[in-house]
């Protein structure tokens, strides 16, 4: 089966088992997925990522996080850029979610980072996810 959006794909596997209170995930392996995965580790949406398997058999395990009263940590994740219609922005205007209570994941040249990180290097990018 081929994907027009392994990261939509990606993100609704992790919306999805995060409604049905699961405690981990599995998605197919990409160097996209595991960097984005360990951006949401390091804000702390997720609780780990790894990589499992070998080769074109390589998965990526990702376990929820999940607050006292058993409520998903994440709260709502959205695709912003997609394949038919990407978005873009500078370091001057990285757009903000939820004033600042969200973050943005971003690609560029320096790496998958979040949006605040892309503003203090000065670096802009194609704007991947919105999280919060």
């Amino acid at each position: 089966m081929s994907l027009s959006d392994p990261i939509a794909q990606m993100l609704t596997s992790i919306r999805n088992a995060a409604h049905a209170r699961h405690a981990e995930v599995e998605v197919a392996h990409s160097r996209l997925r595991e960097a984005l995965a360990r951006v949401l580790v390091a804000e702390g949406f997720l609780a780990a990522a790894e990589v499992n398997g070998e080769g074109y058999r390589r998965k990526l395990l990702l376990r929820l996080r999940y607050t006292e009263e058993r409520q998903p940590v994440m709260r709502g994740l959205r695709r912003v850029s997609r394949p038919g219609l990407r978005h873009y922005a500078g370091a001057g205007k990285m757009p903000k979610i939820r004033a600042g209570l969200g973050l943005h994941v971003v690609s560029t040249p320096l790496g998958v980072m979040t949006d605040r990180e892309a503003r203090r290097k000065n670096v802009g990018g194609e704007v991947l996810c919105a999280v919060w």
